[in-house]
């Protein structure tokens, strides 16, 4: 039988336990992010940061960012797709292509009740939100960085030519493009021995040519190219464009030598991202002398690409994990993050000060637009965008026809089922 000392001693003992267990911290809430390791470091600082300020605004949670070089990332999310295990969020490039890989394995979880809840749609830019849409069976992820493309023009040479307005269609745009020529001035320049430059000029000809519905049922490989004749049509408009209107013989540079020669006013126009006004300021151009204008494809969609953070079916923790991309895509963060991951935020609500004309001419534009489509390399899975990347030098090189074009990458197509 214990003492009234022993008891007292017990008693002591068992306070002590359970204080101490009162004083122990909830266990934490982890998630865990895989993204880049981004080439600009501002960005792969940025993001830590933020990480590290959402931590601090949820005690008892932590993220943990996992970063990869790209080949190593996309092999990461393709053994997560098959397994039971994987990250809470994960970066990919938006699109049925590149990000519709991952959704249509099943890693991507629909967010539809968390854009309700966060109400997103009234903070998103809609045209950096509208590839949550492009999925079937619900939305799927939320904007990191969305980049639109569109034409910039040399003003001198415009009045060169006697072009007096910016063209608002396509046939105004052909128009400008006939006095350009007439007055012996390339309407474009694009770098042909990089894939991706000439095919943005392929991808608006398709956009133009075959209508929002028919293009993107082309570039989701549900309608044959044998049987739509538009998709023929466009081969040959693409051909007509790359033997009368481009600066030749544009298949023998790059990208890098195609902005030269166009600030070096060889030719009119190139089509680009929002990012070349800052190229363009940062290589001691004079901004007055550019102009912009959507690609006119008398759609109504902007043409462009966005990357997209995505929660992931494998996640224990998705409430949390959506409440974390809530956190970054506030108008505070977003805020604070401007310039460091890209010069637009996806956040329609960010205030900017001391735009240059050109910025501000392009947030007019983002924030007109609701729809959007999307650069071919980003709408194809990859071995299909490598034979689009053939296909398109062939016929611009003169190498095939564009009759002959369609069946060419039909047949790809129609060999990988």
């Amino acid at each position: 039988m214990l003492t009234l000392s022993a008891k007292l001693k017990t008693a002591s003992l068992v306070a002590i336990a359970v204080a101490s267990l009162s004083a122990t911290p909830v266990l934490a809430e982890d998630i865990t992010l895989w993204t880049l390791n981004f080439d600009n470091n501002a960005a792969n600082t940025a993001l830590k940061k933020v990480a590290t300020d959402f931590e601090a605004a949820n005690p008892g949670t932590h993220v943990e960012i996992v970063q990869r070089a790209v080949d190593e990332h996309k092999t990461a999310l393709r053994v997560a797709a098959g397994s039971d295990k994987g990250p809470d969020i994960y970066f990919s490039w938006a699109g049925l292509g590149l990000g519709g890989e991952y959704v249509k394995a099943g890693l991507s979880l629909p967010l539809d009740k968390y854009y309700a809840e966060y109400k997103w749609k009234d903070e998103l830019l809609p045209s950096a939100a509208a590839f949550a849409d492009l999925y079937p069976g619900g939305k799927h992820g939320v904007p990191f960085t969305f980049k639109g493309e569109a034409v910039y023009y040399n003003k001198k040479l415009f009045e060169q030519a006697g072009i007096k307005e910016e063209p608002k269609t396509y046939e105004e745009l052909l128009a400008a493009a006939d006095k350009l020529k007439a007055a012996g001035i390339p309407a474009f320049t694009f770098g042909g021995t990089v894939n991706w430059h000439v095919m943005r000029l392929m991808d608006v000809i398709l956009e133009t040519k075959c209508g929002a519905e028919k293009h993107d049922a082309l570039k989701a490989m549900t309608l044959d190219w044998t049987k739509e004749p538009c998709a023929t049509e466009s081969f040959a408009e693409f051909a007509k464009w790359a033997k009368d209107y481009t600066l030749q013989p544009f298949m023998g540079i790059d990208n890098k030598q195609s902005y030269s020669l166009f600030t070096a006013g060889r030719a009119a126009m190139m089509l680009e991202g929002d990012w070349l006004v800052s190229q363009l300021d940062g290589s001691g151009a004079n901004l007055d002398d550019y102009g912009i204008f959507p690609f006119p494809t008398n759609t109504d969609r902007l043409y462009g690409f966005a990357e997209y953070n995505y929660i992931s079916t494998k996640s224990k923790s998705p409430d949390v994990a959506a409440k974390f991309l809530d956190y970054f895509l506030s108008t505070k963060v977003q805020q604070d993050l401007l310039g460091q991951l890209s010069s637009t935020s996806v956040n329609k609500n960010v205030q900017y000060a001391n735009q240059k004309p050109l910025e501000a001419e392009w947030l007019g534009i983002f924030q007109k637009y609701s729809k959007v489509y999307m650069n071919g390399d980003q709408a194809f899975p990859l071995d299909v965008t490598t034979e689009y990347f053939r296909v398109i030098n062939d016929v611009a090189s003169g190498n095939t026809e564009p009759a002959d074009a369609a069946k060419q990458l039909q047949s790809f197509i129609a060999s990988r089922t």
